[in-house]
């Protein structure tokens, strides 16, 4: 069985290489020299209901497919509870 401090460990290690890798596309922002269009899209979760948006059809299928991916987890992870 794993433990609780281990589950919060890597947890807060996710959340570190998280800002790590919004700090490195900040400065990778600055290197870019092309003029291109961003593209973008989100993600919010309502319980285990997802909604998604996005700029582009594609930006919006992919976040559906991590929607779908993120409430399965919470339904598994919710019947062993």
């Amino acid at each position: 069985m794993v433990s609780l401090q281990i589950i919060v460990k890597i947890g807060l290690y996710l959340i570190i290489f998280g800002f790590i890798l919004l700090i490195a596309g900040f400065f990778a922002s600055f290197t870019n020299d092309n003029d291109v269009g961003g593209q973008f899209g989100g993600l919010v979760l309502i319980g285990p209901i997802p909604i998604v948006f996005g700029t582009s059809p594609e930006i919006t299928a992919d976040l559906i497919y991590v929607g779908f991916i993120m409430f399965l987890i919470y339904v598994l992870l919710w019947r062993k509870i």
